[in-house]
């Protein structure tokens, strides 16, 4: 599906054609996203808001056109509930201290899962260790499901956060997050969504899903490297500060007193990426043309062919199979001994075989540490992934198993 449009697949590693099955790490980029970058510099590079010369002008609305578009593809209320980072970890960072300083004290709860990437993790260990307010964590079902029912435990009167992924970044599981949000509201508790394994792979709507923040990432979406989104609803963006000073965020500045923009600028000090807003806003279009629907369609019939392949080699162990998953599928191999072989060596050899894939603790070691492995091999699937990638990539994982035997 639309696999001509990116020029890197052309490629070959060690002499074989690439199969590129890393997408949840980043996903490759089409050429009308080189294209669009390489036409900004070229043709109307400055910097935006407050020029009044032509290209400030022209960038600024590149830019604020961008902002729209991401407005339209998670349907935000308004653009207004959009604003730029530098990626999902920097939005998460960002919304913990943002939201930390106003809305967290002493004795307060923050709530994650067993689950999370590092990104949803240190952040708000960071800010406990701040407030000296205490971290609780959803922890799993022997399906490696969230456990909904001891989710609804610890949640409490001193809960003042949840950020829960809704998409597992190692094992792919579409988390229950219309249930956390509604179990977490009635208690009057606020939900910020990782939404940098959901936005790439499924139709995400926040007013359906009534999720106060959410975090994404454009480079996991076709999109460039250092461009994020933090979505948060109005009220919420209002009556928080903002965390970085100087251009761009302020209204008025003197020696006595600052005041701050309006939204969505009061978190956007100093120049933002309007290249790369620019070039996500046509990735945006590229990927709305083929249908959210219809990629998702695709990536899950890839996703689930590739489980039951692996289901039918010896020795290899699939976590959370049978559970929905949005994209990644990660498992391990045993020698006949039921000795685990190192995820790292499996990924080496299917490398010199030409395929991508990732291996290790994927930046969430304390779901490593509860599965009791070292690392997993991870495949996962974007637009550009076909039935006969996921044939090769069985074919050069039986080559590895019999080598590593």
């Amino acid at each position: 599906m639309k696999r001509e449009n990116f020029p890197i697949l052309n490629e070959l590693v060690h002499g074989q054609k690439l199969v590129y099955l890393d997408n949840a790490a980043t996903t490759q980029k089409p050429q009308l996203l080189i294209d669009a970058i390489a036409k900004a510099y070229s043709h109307w590079n400055a910097n935006v808001h407050r020029g009044v010369h032509h290209l400030s002008q022209v960038a600024t609305q590149k830019h604020e056109e961008a902002r729209q578009k991401v407005a339209k593809l998670i349907h935000a209320q308004s653009e207004e509930e959009i604003i730029f980072t530098k990626g999902t970890t920097d939005s998460i960072n960002m919304l913990a201290r943002s939201f930390g300083d106003a809305m967290v004290g002493e004795g307060d709860e923050i709530i994650v899962s067993q689950l999370e990437h590092h990104s949803n993790i240190v952040p708000w260990q960071m800010l406990c260790e701040r407030k000296k307010a205490v971290l609780k964590v959803i922890p799993l079902q022997e399906d490696l499901s969230l456990n909904i029912e001891a989710f609804k435990e610890i949640l409490n009167e001193k809960t003042r956060l949840v950020s829960v992924a809704h998409v597992s970044n190692v094992l792919g599981v579409v988390n229950p997050i219309e249930d956390i949000i509604r179990l977490a509201h009635e208690k009057g508790v606020a939900v910020c969504v990782d939404g940098a394994q959901s936005v790439p792979h499924l139709a995400v709507d926040v007013q359906k899903l009534d999720c106060d923040f959410l975090v994404f990432s454009a480079h996991k979406m076709y999109g460039p490297t250092g461009l994020g989104i933090l979505y948060g609803k109005k009220e919420w963006l209002d009556k928080l500060p903002p965390t970085e000073g100087g251009g761009e965020m302020i209204e008025h500045v003197s020696f006595e007193k600052t005041t701050y923009n309006v939204l969505p600028y009061k978190f956007e000090a100093g120049t933002p990426n309007y290249i790369g807003s620019y070039a996500f806003g046509k990735v945006i279009d590229f990927v709305q043309e083929v249908g959210l629907e219809q990629i998702a369609e695709h990536e899950h019939k890839l996703a689930k062919y590739l489980e039951a392949q692996l289901a039918l080699l010896p020795n290899v162990r699939v976590y959370a199979a049978g559970l929905p998953k949005a994209g990644a599928v990660s498992f391990n191999v045993y020698r006949e001994d039921e000795a685990l072989i190192h995820p790292f060596d499996v990924g080496v050899l299917l490398d010199r075989q030409g395929i991508a894939v990732r291996t290790g603790h994927h930046c969430a070691e304390p779901l490593l540490d509860y599965l009791q492995v070292p690392g997993t091999v991870r495949a996962s699937v974007a637009i550009y992934n076909t039935i006969e990638d996921i044939d090769a990539f069985v074919v050069a994982l039986k080559k590895a198993i019999m080598m590593l035997q």
